[in-house]
């Protein structure tokens, strides 16, 4: 096990299923509109609010324990609309937790728009930590609070 504090030393060279694949989604499911993002900050707070609310049966409500099983996190590219255009494992020990995190933003395309952030080429780049509680169930780092020490 590993804390949250602790730095995530292994990279994942390979997860099955963690290599970029394009999306596409429906005009219907577009996010609600917010305001523009102040920030990288602020923009990655509306996204991981946006995970959230698309994937409520695999949010950890509460204070996180001492040890955390997994940490995974993601590079998450999105052009100026929201529309993923590549995730990728950065690190992560656990290929299941891997997945489940992937699932996640995939499930929740498209993203609030960036906006303003994205560079000139229309896109924008960043990554989010998942803070895995148990196998399933996690929180994002850009809105976790206070891991309860042991």
């Amino acid at each position: 096990m590993i804390t949250a504090t602790t730095a995530v030393a292994s990279t994942v060279g390979h997860v099955a299923g963690a290599v970029v694949r394009p999306f596409t989604s429906s005009p219907a499911s577009k996010p609600a509109s917010l305001p523009s993002p102040a920030g990288l900050d602020d923009y990655k707070t509306q996204v991981a609010r946006h995970v959230v609310e698309h994937n409520p049966g695999h949010n950890y409500d509460g204070t996180l324990p001492p040890l955390l099983p997994a940490i995974v996190v993601l590079e998450i590219t999105v052009d100026r609309d929201g529309q993923l255009t590549e995730v990728a494992v950065q690190r992560s020990r656990d290929p299941d937790a891997s997945e489940v995190a992937l699932d996640a933003v995939r499930r929740s395309t498209p993203l609030p728009p960036p906006q303003q952030l994205a560079q000139a080429g229309g896109k924008l780049t960043f990554s989010e930590t998942f803070l895995f509680a148990d196998s399933r169930r996690y929180q994002l780092r850009s809105l976790a609070g206070p891991q309860a020490s042991e």
